[in-house]
């Protein structure tokens, strides 16, 4: 072997080791270029995720002010319903107070024509004797 062919193989050797060390760095950026789109990616997928919850968070707000103006309408409805019963309760009861006094007058006057009657009978009974 001359000091030519050396010189050429120990450089085609040197350009094969150089050549595959690239190849080893392309390789290691590629994964790294990867990892990082991925990462990019999950970063913009977060950020979209975090506008969503702030939105839904913002509408649940909303909505709290809502059921919470519902209630309290719902919680006077309700105070007016029960006032509304109680009313009538103290119209019925007053309404039952009227026809008991109703009833014990009839009552009354029932024993007094049925006390009559007894007395005409006996009156009559006592004249046939």
């Amino acid at each position: 072997m001359s000091q030519e062919t050396r010189d050429e193989t120990g450089t085609t050797a040197d350009a094969l080791e150089q050549w595959r060390a690239a190849e080893r760095s392309v390789a290691v950026a590629r994964r790294g270029t990867l990892a990082a789109k991925a990462a990019a990616d999950a970063a913009q997928d977060a950020a979209e995720a975090a506008s969503a919850t702030a939105v839904a968070a913002k509408e649940a707000l909303a909505a709290m002010a809502l059921a919470e103006t519902s209630a309290a309408k719902t919680a006077a409805a309700a105070k007016l319903s029960v006032q509304s019963a109680q009313a009538d309760l103290a119209d019925a009861m007053a309404d039952e107070a009227m026809t008991d006094v109703d009833e014990a007058g009839a009552h009354r006057r029932y024993q007094t024509a049925a006390g009559r009657v007894a007395q005409r009978i006996e009156g009559e009974e006592r004249e046939q004797r």
